[in-house]
């Protein structure tokens, strides 16, 4: 396939998942025929393994807000929302007006059904829309995910990195302050690699089997048979759930740690939701 075959939109989709540059990524695009999924798995065997280091990195001019309520008062239970809003150009979304309708599109969100929010309210729109018209920049919603709890006992807690590229919303329940939830959200956001899941049985199935497809095969690329790949690869793959599992990475501010180590008695991580510009959704 020819260079100019390849489309601009997949050069950036495969540059977000793995953080190369968009020269780097062309190139495999190119020699596996335009199929991302083969183009990611060649950079890997190419540069073994040395892409851990630059995913996860936003790639992408926006902002990342959050809105929480632990306190919404009688009756109601905590909620909050994290979103991921878009714009052309970095001078965009570092405007001040730009990073307050941000948090106009956080609050809209919050005030949705939990999950995936599937569209931003009128409120929301308006908001984006504004900022469309004053800085003559496509702004657009690029994604948001309310959470909320059924029993009130779990609280919320957030950290959004300075530049507003990253962020995390965090689920704690029992025992645990918002504040020590801000903690573990710097280590989400900081982690390399960015952990998938609290524990290993929370990381997507999809996510385990295409590692799982990716060791097979480069086992078998070494003249292992089928059967003996598949054994090397199952004692391999604890690794690779302890590295992507929350729980089970150390914690970032003492390594000498894990990040369970840091829970207090009686408290547990429910979930959490990592936000980076312009990764692939």
């Amino acid at each position: 396939m020819a260079a100019t075959d390849i489309s601009a939109a997949d050069v950036m989709k495969l540059r977000n998942r793995t953080g190369l540059s968009m020269m780097e990524c062309k190139k495999a695009l190119v020699e596996v025929g335009g199929d991302i999924e083969k183009a990611e798995d060649l950079l890997r065997k190419k540069l073994k393994g040395k892409m851990d280091s630059r995913t996860d990195r936003a790639a992408g001019a926006g902002r990342v807000a959050v809105s929480i309520n632990n306190t919404p008062g009688a009756g109601q239970f905590p909620f909050a929302s994290i979103i991921e809003v878009r714009a052309e150009t970095d001078f965009t979304a570092i405007n001040e007006k730009f990073v307050n309708m941000a948090t106009v599109v956080a609050n809209e969100a919050a005030k949705g059904v939990p999950g995936k929010v599937q569209a931003p309210t009128a409120a929301a729109t308006a908001a984006i829309d504004e900022l469309r018209i004053s800085t003559g920049e496509n702004c657009s919603f690029a994604r948001g995910m309310k959470l909320s709890c059924g029993d009130g006992k779990s609280v919320f807690g957030s950290y959004v990195h300075h530049d507003g590229k990253t962020g995390v919303l965090i689920q704690g329940h029992g025992n645990i302050t918002g504040d020590l939830l801000k903690q573990i959200g710097m280590h989400i956001v900081a982690a390399v690699p960015a952990p998938k899941g609290v524990s290993a049985t929370d990381i997507p199935a999809d996510v385990v089997e295409k590692e799982r497809k990716f060791r097979i095969e480069q086992a078998m690329e070494s003249g292992k048979p089928k059967e003996i790949a598949e054994k090397m690869v199952e004692g391999g793959m604890r690794k690779f759930f302890e590295e992507l599992a929350l729980l089970e990475q150390p914690y970032i501010m003492d390594p000498t740690k894990k990040v369970k180590e840091m829970l207090p008695a009686g408290s547990q991580i429910v979930t959490f939701v990592r936000y980076a510009v312009g990764e692939e959704a």
